[in-house]
């Protein structure tokens, strides 16, 4: 090989960019060695090709397969003086930019963002979705955003769009004013709103915000108890037809609980009962409350009339365990008691 021959093959011949690797700018690697005049410049669907000389922007190339000259390089061409049948091999960086879409850019709060429910009041809101985004003016990120570097991915930016975004949906969620329990209806407008809304400021470092996605927008975990309480008590409706549901479910689970019996079922529905009758007393209590000229502590007796003195003795008789004909019976579980008894042998009261 001859000395001509080695110079000529110094020469770059095809200028071209295969690999993206996620990659939004590449800066093809010519280094010291001189373009050919003549070459094949292959730009590729969703490329798009640059020449800059000396640091200043100089021709941009779409998608297409292009054989230099001074034709085709006017910008590049003006600024070296070229001739018009200049042949001989020059010296210019080539960028190559990626213009698809990149998708399923992740965004997320990483502060609880402090809003105002017209139903909770003042609340803490988290969210996270995903954006889409691609490249809409590469002579402007080129010259405000990519620098002087070898190459430049998606995570070198990805930072700068995830504030952008984060800072419009929560500005956006805020001015919508819709309530908490409503959002979840609301994802897709909003989504499309807070793209129209951030528009302008991708388009200033020559980006375009194709997509946004809210996936949740999400409550502290003490609210969302607050919430669950609050609908299992609009479930339950009646009270009292809850109370009756329970009882029946825990016969249910006593029966089929393996060595159970008898006593496990006994146990259960005096339990429920007994819950029955504490809700029963406290809602009494808060009706006769409520009712207008009730006094506390008055019997219903008293109402029918009935002499104090005659209601003084009833008590009493009442509380020695005494009943018509002599026979003796327990205050507290109503059983028989013998004549000369002191102490109940069913319950163990005192008599």
């Amino acid at each position: 090989m001859g000395l001509f021959d080695f110079i000529r093959g110094q020469f770059i011949e095809v200028i071209e960019w295969l690999d993206d690797r996620g990659i939004l700018v590449y800066r093809f690697p010519a280094y010291d060695n001189a373009i050919k005049m003549g070459a094949k410049l292959i730009v590729r669907e969703s490329q798009a090709a640059i020449f800059v000389n000396e640091g200043q922007i100089a021709d941009v190339f779409g998608p297409g397969t292009y054989t230099l000259s001074t034709q085709n390089l006017p910008v590049l061409t003006a600024l070296n003086s070229w001739k018009h049948a200049f042949n001989s091999p020059f010296k210019s960086d080539v960028y190559f930019l990626n213009m698809t879409t990149f998708t399923d850019q992740k965004w997320g709060t990483t502060n609880p963002v402090i809003m105002r429910d017209p139903e909770f009041g003042m609340i803490r809101m988290r969210g996270f979705g995903n954006y889409s985004f691609r490249v809409q003016d590469p002579v402007v990120f080129l010259r405000d955003i990519f620098g002087t570097k070898k190459e430049f991915t998606t995570a070198g930016i990805t930072g700068f769009l995830k504030a952008a975004v984060v800072s419009g949906i929560s500005d956006l969620v805020g001015e919508a004013r819709i309530p908490v329990l409503d959002l979840a209806s609301s994802y897709d407008e909003l989504g499309r709103m807070a793209a129209e809304k951030l528009q302008p400021n991708f388009a200033a470092i020559g980006l375009a915000l194709t997509n946004v996605t809210i996936e949740n927008l999400s409550l502290p975990p003490e609210v969302e108890q607050m919430i669950d309480r609050k609908s299992s008590m609009n479930i339950a409706g009646n009270l009292d037809q809850y109370m009756k549901y329970q009882t029946a479910e825990a016969l249910r689970e006593a029966a089929n609980k393996p060595g159970g019996g008898a006593a496990g079922a006994g146990a259960e529905l005096g339990a429920g009962m007994a819950m029955g009758q504490m809700m029963g007393q406290m809602f009494q209590q808060m009706n006769s409350q409520q009712q207008p000229g009730s006094a506390p502590g008055t019997a219903a007796s008293a109402g029918q009339g009935a002499a104090p003195g005659a209601a003084g003795q009833g008590s009493a008789a009442q509380d020695q365990g005494q009943a018509a004909g002599g026979k003796k019976f327990c205050s507290e579980c109503g059983s028989r008691l013998n004549e000369n008894a002191k102490f109940c042998s069913e319950c163990g009261s005192k008599i």
